[in-house]
């Protein structure tokens, strides 16, 4: 969406209301064309495994008793991780997408969807290739029906037709989008056993940012957000979720996207301003530490049902 649609991200491209659209379908194909490449040529004597990584929010209705809401945020997720996850998993775009935005393109005037379509061999040969889900995951929104006026210049984001909110009591400790809604990441992770099956899941990003710097690198609510989430995934493991594996996302400071420098996810600190770019570990460092060595968290009593 970011590269295609709204410009933000390399390539730059603003191609309104179809260009994350074309740009995904092409990543779906060429991910079953990688898929199979490795399953016809490599699997047997290599024994390894290709999945996918995607990254998503949960979707929370406003109103759990509103059948609107409940809607609203299932096509948060649907638009989000099922985008990709459904046609891998269920041969096909989720209906809900396929639904609003042939609808929209209707009105539009367009003789077909802005969606673009699968034959019926390319969701024969797209489903099922993946050995395991690689899941990135941050924060959580609360969802509602919003309409977007029809007349209105087509975008990914309009076609949803839903309003995201945030609890303002929830902690933000780094930029303006990541809030810290530790219970959102086990609702996914069930989300996802019911839709796909229990896929095999390895957590491939999780963590959060600081936008001001720590002068001490005392980044407590960095200790306070991963033990929020790895304690949730646990929850998740006993609700008989098939999670393999988690990476906290991530090892250093780094360049992130159109933010450069400045927004910082590592648990080492880099300074960028000199040449030799030395690295300083930040309290959080300590705190994985003890979790990996222990494979869970060292004190039992950190855990809660």
């Amino acid at each position: 969406e970011k590269g295609y649609e709204t410009g933000e991200h390399a390539p730059g491209l603003k191609l309104g209301g179809c260009g994350a659209y074309k740009a995904a379908h092409h990543i779906i194909k060429t991910h079953a064309k990688v898929w199979h490449s490795y399953n016809n040529t490599w699997r047997r004597e290599q024994r390894g495994m290709v999945g996918i990584s995607l990254t998503s929010g949960w979707g929370e209705p406003v109103d759990p008793h509103s059948q609107t809401d409940r809607d609203a945020a299932e096509r948060y997720i649907q638009f989000h991780l099922g985008w990709f996850a459904n046609p891998i998993y269920r041969g096909d775009y989720p209906e809900v997408m396929k639904n609003y935005v042939g609808r929209k393109s209707a009105q539009q005037g367009l003789g077909t969807s802005r969606l673009p379509t699968f034959s019926v061999q390319e969701k024969t040969y797209i489903k099922g290739t993946s050995d395991f889900l690689g899941i990135g995951h941050f924060t959580t929104r609360y969802v509602l029906q919003k309409n977007f006026p029809f007349l209105q210049v087509s975008s990914y984001h309009t076609d949803h037709d839903l309003a995201e909110l945030v609890d303002p009591n929830w902690p933000a400790p780094g930029p303006k989008w990541l809030y810290s809604v530790p219970w959102g990441f086990r609702r996914l992770l069930n989300f996802i056993k019911t839709q796909y099956g229990n896929p095999l899941i390895y957590v491939t990003e999780n963590g959060v940012s600081e936008t001001v710097q720590c002068p001490q690198l005392c980044d407590e609510w960095r200790i306070l957000y991963l033990k929020g989430y790895i304690n949730e995934i646990l929850k998740a493991l006993n609700d008989g979720v098939n999670v393999k594996g988690y990476t906290a996302w991530s090892l250093l400071d780094k360049f992130e996207w159109n933010k450069g420098f400045s927004e910082r996810f590592g648990l080492y600190h880099i300074d960028f301003k000199n040449k030799n770019k030395p690295r300083y570990p930040k309290a959080s460092v300590d705190y994985y530490k003890k979790i990996i060595t222990a494979n869970g968290f060292p004190n039992p009593r950190e855990v809660m049902s």
